[in-house]
């Protein structure tokens, strides 16, 4: 569903607390679609494209008051949604290289019971 207003009506309400939640929900009427496929082509998982979208727009409210206007806002919540994804893959990316990484190590680790083999139940409780 588009919304047909204009982003300088958005920013202006957007600046007076007053009407501060309905600006923010003019903008997510006009634009959470629209960046939800940006993210899901960039992450594919649809819940993951959930999380980012939301993680999106706290940014989005909380750094729009500093909103300069040197860019469109689509094209700057864009770039947020986009440095977002970036992060989250890059940390998805290092999960998945730290796990292997601990699979390797799992191969060379020696138990008790290797080191030991030939202790009684009652001699390891011992030691």
């Amino acid at each position: 569903m588009s919304v047909q207003v204009d982003d300088a009506e958005i920013l202006r309400k957007f600046q007076d607390e007053k009407t501060r939640n309905e600006a923010f929900n003019l903008l997510l009427k006009k634009y959470q679609q629209k960046l939800y496929w940006h993210i899901r082509r960039m992450v594919i998982d649809h819940d993951d494209a959930d999380d980012l979208i939301q993680d999106t727009f706290v940014k989005v409210w909380k750094n729009l008051p500093g909103f300069r206007s040197d860019a469109q806002l689509y094209t700057w919540m864009y770039r947020i949604a986009t440095n977002e994804c970036i992060t989250f893959l890059n940390k998805k990316k290092q999960k998945k290289k730290n796990w292997h990484r601990l699979r390797r190590l799992k191969k060379h680790i020696i138990t008790w019971k290797q080191l030991r083999p030939n202790l009684s139940n009652q001699q390891k409780w011992l030691h």
